[in-house]
């Protein structure tokens, strides 16, 4: 197995679309294909989901150290911004998570 350059890993880390196919390109049976095929990867989006709740998690908790320990309120910006960034991230996942598990594979 070749190996896998840094910023690739960390970008499939945090973010799912390498791992579905394009549900909207080919005919009939391809787009069925792909639907199905996403439908029974949805699973991985929990996982998604909870890696960017911890993120939030942490940078949050950087950013109340550093506004409150270290009275620093622009470090806290640094790190309050993707700590909020994270929340409609997740809206975003758990969206496609609840369309992929509850909506039915029609075209």
């Amino acid at each position: 197995m070749p190996d896998t350059a840094f910023h690739t890993l960390l970008y499939r880390y945090f973010f799912f679309s390498w791992l579905y196919k394009d549900a909207s390109r080919g005919n009939l049976f391809e787009r069925a294909a792909a639907l199905r095929y996403n439908k029974e990867h949805a699973h991985w989006l929990v996982t998604y989901m909870i890696r960017w709740l911890w993120c939030g998690v942490i940078f949050y908790g950087l950013g109340g150290f550093a506004e409150w320990v270290l009275d620093a309120p622009v470090l806290s910006m640094l790190f309050y911004i993707p700590g909020a960034l994270s929340v409609p991230v997740n809206a975003v996942i758990g969206a496609a998570w609840l369309g992929l598990k509850v909506l039915p594979a029609t075209f």
